[in-house]
């Protein structure tokens, strides 16, 4: 999985938002600041807006206000709103049909990729925007694998994605598990 300049960008625009403490900021002075071209930050700004993560503010001081809060706004909400869904390879949905890869039941890798993706989400679901900028806080992983055996590996795979659809699972040990 890349995190496309695209997301990078949005992401330090939404942190301007964050560390402003009128929480309106021009797309011009946000892209200035973060060194994102004026042109790609107003893109940026109305897939934002699409979104529902930020809303335009009119008048002299206007600019982006943050729509969400980002006490309750994940990485994961923020990195999936820019880029689509995080993942990592085409064993879950290849196409975006909804339908998993054929050879899924019978591939020894895609038990390693499904799971590599289940620990990425739960990362980036770990860690609110605020967390990141106001608190300088960062998610880390303290935690250990194991080699198991397929079934066993394909079974914990399922057994994650069914627990929350659309939710990613914590790792033991996460306040917000």
């Amino acid at each position: 999985m890349d995190i496309s300049r695209k997301t990078d960008y949005a992401l330090r625009m939404l942190a301007a938002l964050v560390r402003d403490p009128s929480g309106v900021v021009s797309v011009r002075t946000a892209a200035r600041e973060n060194g994102v071209p004026y042109s790609f930050a107003r893109s940026i700004q109305h897939d934002l807006a699409v979104a529902g993560i930020v809303e335009n503010a009119r008048g002299a001081n206007g600019g982006m206000r943050l729509s969400v809060d980002p006490r309750q706004t994940t990485l994961l909400t923020l990195v999936e709103a820019v880029q689509g869904p995080v993942a990592i390879s085409c064993c879950s949905n290849p196409a975006g049909d909804g339908e998993p890869c054929p050879k899924r039941p019978t591939c020894h890798f895609s038990p390693v990729w499904c799971n590599a993706e289940l620990l990425l989400r739960a990362f980036f679901s770990s860690v609110t925007l605020h967390e990141l900028v106001c608190e300088g806080r960062s998610p880390l992983f303290r935690g250990t694998f194991e080699v198991v055996g397929d079934e066993e590996a394909r079974a914990a795979a399922r057994l994650d994605r069914a627990d929350a659809p659309g939710t990613p699972s914590v790792p033991e040990g996460d306040a917000r598990a």
